[in-house]
């Protein structure tokens, strides 16, 4: 995830630099945790390819609070309550007190079509430190890319309960080829609502993620995206907003962001370079873990092909810090061992390869991103040789 704010904040002088780890340090991870798989929602591209339906072998609630009080040995930190959709679990509160009776920052993802006036007091009671609602267009976009109508109107009444009620509320955006002209009206509607945190996440092809990569947003959708968060995001410095920009599943944006700032701020160019190759981009298997619903541990939330051992069975810090597989150390690798136009970029120590989901799916998990966009000139590709015509 980039920080964008924070990092033009300190640029700014009005906040420290992001905190980091050596990349590829190990440490304990930022965790996002599936609660349960169920969800009123369907998705286009939902990397956990939920569905309104009850399934099998989950956690239950006295295995979940063990889960927690493992974690809380290792040594995390923030966790992240996810799903399907979390509110449809009748225990999601007792877990969450438990949470933060540990200390725990805790999040709450949801899709906020379940949020309303018969639970906000309950949501409010909770004291998440913010709660993440998903919005991914506009009303008929966003009703179509959920595949229910009425969805929108449902998540932004969410919103508005929970600004009313004091919650911190982050708005979350996939970006695709559907919804990336929309980018601006998105941006105005986080200042109508109050929100003060927008997450902008690049498609990751996984579980219905990965059949709709056609959606992918072009190259130039995603810089020109980039650019008008980057455009927000210091505007909102300036004027001593409070707002938290941050985008995720592309950490070549890292690149577009440090170009911005050599354009508009060449003065603090160097010292964002410095953050920026002290942060090392792409952090799956190190710095991001995910437990789904039934107990796997994977590298992150868009690794369920990969199961690194299960917490019903073996402590989290022993799969993630005693006993890590093989691929969590290539994963924690810096920089990591990848081909194509990855391993050639100038940028890889700060990028780190970016996510490997994509290449994944394209069918080379340590080959190039498909996803990047950045051009050969910027990553320090040779120019094509040219080949010479004889006419004899």
């Amino acid at each position: 995830m980039l920080r964008i704010s924070q990092y033009l904040k300190a640029l700014a002088g009005q906040a420290p630099a992001p905190r980091t780890s050596p990349p590829g340090s190990l440490r304990p991870p930022v965790v996002i945790w599936n609660l349960l798989r169920r969800c009123n929602l369907t998705c286009k591209h939902c990397y956990a390819t939920s569905a309104d339906s009850v399934f099998r072998d989950e956690l239950d609630t006295s295995a979940a609070l063990t889960v927690i009080d493992d974690l809380h040995d290792a040594g995390v930190k923030v966790l992240i309550l996810s799903g399907g959709e979390p509110l449809l679990r009748d225990d999601l509160f007792v877990l969450s007190a438990h949470a933060r009776a540990k200390g725990f920052f805790v999040a709450l993802s949801t899709n906020g079509t379940l949020i309303g006036s018969h639970n906000i007091a309950q949501i409010h009671a909770a004291n998440f430190d913010y709660v993440g609602i998903s919005i991914d267009g506009l009303e008929a976009t966003h009703d179509a890319f959920r595949q229910l109508k009425g969805s929108f109107a449902s998540s932004m009444q969410a919103i508005r309960l929970c600004r009313e009620h004091g919650i911190r509320v982050g708005l979350r955006t996939t970006l695709t080829q559907e919804n990336h002209a929309q980018l601006p009206q998105l941006l105005g509607l986080m200042h109508e609502y109050d929100v003060q945190k927008f997450y902008l996440s690049h498609l990751n092809y996984s579980g219905r993620g990965k059949r709709s990569r056609k959606l992918d947003a072009r190259q130039q959708m995603s810089r020109d995206a980039m650019r008008l968060i980057f455009e927000r995001a210091w505007d909102d410095v300036v004027q001593g907003r409070d707002s938290d920009f941050v985008s995720g599943n592309n950490d070549a944006d890292a690149v577009l962001l440090l170009q911005w700032v050599n354009e508009h701020l060449p003065e603090h160019a160097a010292q964002l370079e410095h953050m920026l190759r002290a942060w090392g981009g792409n952090a799956s298997g190190s710095g991001i873990a995910n437990i789904d619903n039934t107990g796997e541990v994977h590298p992150d939330t868009y690794w369920w092909q990969h199961s690194v051992g299960n917490v019903r069975r073996t402590p989290f810090r022993t799969l993630w810090l005693e006993q890590p597989d093989a691929l969590l150390q290539q994963l924690r690798a810096h920089p990591r061992a990848v081909g194509g136009r990855c391993g050639e970029c100038r940028w890889l120590s700060l990028c780190n390869g970016n996510t490997r989901t994509r290449a994944w799916a394209e069918g080379n998990l340590w080959g190039q991103d498909p996803g990047c966009h950045l051009s050969d000139d910027e990553i320090g590709l040779p120019p094509l040789a040219t080949i010479a015509c004889v006419t004899q």
